[in-house]
């Protein structure tokens, strides 16, 4: 089986390349902007593309040709100041790849999409996958989320023959992904030696109710889904449920609620003076994306995650204290 994987060196890419790389008769071609050291696990073929850039699908045409699948992760967060050029990678780089897939005859098309592409819920039940996927409008994340989910609606109407699947994973962790996480969601304002420290308090709104999966245990999910070609939409995300109690409780910390609109404003004000590079919208992301029920996953790919919701949570704050990343990989570096 041949698989080409966008986004390759990223958070989920990495945990994916480690995974295929125990699989037998997989041949394996990353894309990324910028291409890594030929270490394990990325010791793989590569093609540097970037998918904001016009022409792209021309170079995507040929990688993807004799492709059985493609599994399409790549994914911009940052600049958070500069919309235009996220669309650009996001949703125009997402309908390019689908594109060249669609040129090449690939078979079997997986998108890597999000809790952030649905609809706001409350957070007092779950919701599966039939959720109405049309995002948060006040975060840039969802509203591109939620528009690649309908650029594969028209896909699935336009190109029958072609099998897509949308993997929709709550936050996903590993502690190899601390640095660029940090990097991406706290910047300089936040430094490292915070998260070897025990803190007092955890002023958060009592709606910062959040779910975690770690990227080993999605990369699993992947491999299912490529070798049982599954079709369809698929919630992935570990337990418990982590409500700002849990949160608190991890860090060693007392959870002190907080007005939501008190830490909204912060987060506007600090972003638009580019102390930290979050926005306001991922505050009203986490504060109103839905709880996922992942029974799909569950009994349809016979999937399990092995790391529960609070050990993810764990690693990820130890690997922050500990500066962790991946120096092959250019976004992962630390």
């Amino acid at each position: 089986m041949r698989i080409v994987v966008t986004g390759a060196t990223g958070n989920l890419g990495t945990a994916l390349l480690r995974r295929l790389a125990d699989e037998p008769d997989v041949a394996v071609h990353g894309i990324s902007r910028r291409p890594p050291k030929s270490e394990p696990p990325y010791d793989i073929e590569w093609t540097p593309v970037d998918l904001g850039r016009e022409g792209a699908e021309e170079l995507l045409v040929e990688v993807f040709l004799r492709a059985d699948a493609v599994v399409h992760l790549a994914w911009l967060i940052q600049p958070s100041h500069d919309e235009r050029a996220l669309f650009q990678t996001n949703v125009a780089g997402s309908d390019r790849v689908f594109k060249a897939a669609v040129k090449a005859g690939v078979p079997h098309v997986v998108h890597m999409s999000s809790v952030g592409a649905y609809s706001p819920a409350a957070k007092d039940h779950t919701v599966d996958e039939s959720w109405p996927t049309d995002g948060v409008s006040s975060s840039y994340y969802s509203r591109h989320k939620a528009a690649v989910e309908h650029i594969l609606d028209r896909l699935e109407r336009d190109h029958p023959s072609v099998a897509v699947t949308r993997v929709r994973p709550g936050l996903v962790l590993q502690p190899e992904a601390a640095a660029e996480i940090k990097r991406y969601f706290l910047g300089p304002l936040v430094p490292y030696r915070l998260f070897k420290l025990k803190l007092p308090v955890l002023p958060l709104p009592r709606a910062m109710v959040l779910q975690f999966v770690h990227a080993d245990d999605v990369a699993d999910a992947l491999v299912k889904i490529l070798a049982t070609k599954a079709e369809g939409a698929f919630n992935l995300v570990s337990d418990p449920v982590v409500t700002p109690q849990v949160l608190a409780e991890v860090m060693g910390a007392r959870h002190v609620p907080v007005p939501p609109t008190a830490l909204r404003t912060a987060a506007r004000v600090s972003w638009n003076l580019r102390l930290q590079p979050t926005s306001h919208g991922w505050v009203d992301l986490a504060l109103t994306a839905p709880l996922l029920d992942a029974t799909k996953a569950f009994t349809r790919l016979d999937w399990s995650p092995r790391h529960n919701a609070r050990d993810t949570l764990k690693q990820l704050l130890d690997g922050l204290g500990r500066k962790e990343g991946l120096q092959p990989s250019p976004p992962l570096h630390p």
